[in-house]
């Protein structure tokens, strides 16, 4: 029996559905998924930028399926959320859902699509690889501890064109496929440029080590923000979209300017992207700067493709 889908943009009133089957997305690692709680948000972000879109998969009149992409850059679709009922899966409305993000993505004149998935996430995994993303990059969080006392061996400064001069030429870009955090959008990476760099460096913080052998290494914050923590005390985290460095003394310097901005704003958690490689994870292991457990995996589409014809078409 061919089961009747209607795919169209969410709405408000859809909100009960979507919470019905993504309450419980991650119950078994004592985690609850972030879609309830910012989902009314989304919509009242749509009606005001019309630079995202939060589409949604109907059988019989319940919602079964959701996503949302958002556009990053000029180029740049960012996908997120992509959550289905798992009493309907495996009947191909994820992918279907997933393409009508791609369509109007490609509509606005993005070229590249993509989406981050926990390292642990075989579902998200597999879903994403079955929709047509393929594999781009991988990364670990980086955890100091916020101190106003910290110092490194060298010095650093947040002249945006210092900064860009090291990161085109170094290995964490070439690892991470130019890929840092979003300023704009949450848990989203987003092809590195020197605008970027000139905005932190006036707005947010910038630091590029400096020797006198040249520059090496960069960072920059990318937000902070305050979320309550399980027992519902408000937290303030500071997030930094990358750090990349040539060599000890220079990681040394970029934590200790972490530490440092993280401690101005009063920060009780960091979080720092870094590259999943076995120089950076055990630079961090040993200035003991922590390290998340996993990595994450970050997943990309080429939306000149025909992955409709490629991946099916209902």
């Amino acid at each position: 029996m061919t089961t009747e889908v209607t795919y169209r943009r969410a709405t408000h009133d859809d909100y009960d559905d979507v919470v019905a089957f993504t309450k419980d997305t991650w119950a078994d690692r004592d985690g609850s998924d972030y879609i309830p709680r910012i989902y009314h948000d989304w919509l009242e972000e749509e009606d005001e930028y019309d630079q995202q879109y939060t589409c949604v998969a109907e059988v019989d009149g319940q919602v079964v399926s959701i996503a949302q992409t958002v556009l990053l850059s000029t180029r740049e679709a960012w996908c997120q959320g992509m959550r289905t009922d798992p009493d309907y899966r495996g009947q191909a409305i994820g992918r279907e859902l997933t393409h009508e993000m791609w369509d109007w993505a490609r509509e606005q004149g993005a070229t590249v699509a993509r989406n981050m998935v926990f390292s642990w996430n075989m579902m998200g995994l597999g879903h994403s690889r079955g929709v047509g993303f393929g594999p781009a990059t991988e990364f670990r969080w980086m955890h100091p501890e916020p101190d106003s006392a910290a110092e490194g061996p060298l010095d650093t400064t947040d002249d945006p064109n210092v900064a860009w001069n090291y990161w085109t030429d170094c290995d964490a870009r070439d690892h991470l496929a130019g890929l840092g955090l979003a300023m704009d959008e949450s848990w989203a990476v987003v092809e590195l440029r020197p605008e970027l760099f000139e905005r932190a460096a006036e707005n947010q913080m910038l630091a590029a080590v400096t020797s006198d052998s040249g520059v090496r290494g960069v960072t920059y914050r990318v937000r902070d923000y305050e979320r309550e923590n399980e027992e519902g005390e408000p937290k303030t985290w500071a997030e930094y979209g990358v750090a990349g460095w040539d060599d000890l003394d220079a990681a040394r310097e970029l934590v200790a300017a972490v530490k440092r901005d993280a401690a101005s704003l009063d920060a009780d958690h960091v979080r720092v992207l870094i590259p999943e490689t076995v120089e950076y994870v055990s630079d961090a292991s040993l200035l003991r700067a922590g390290i998340s457990d996993e990595p994450d995996f970050v997943m990309a589409a080429d939306l000149t493709a025909d992955y409709r014809g490629q991946f099916g078409s209902r």
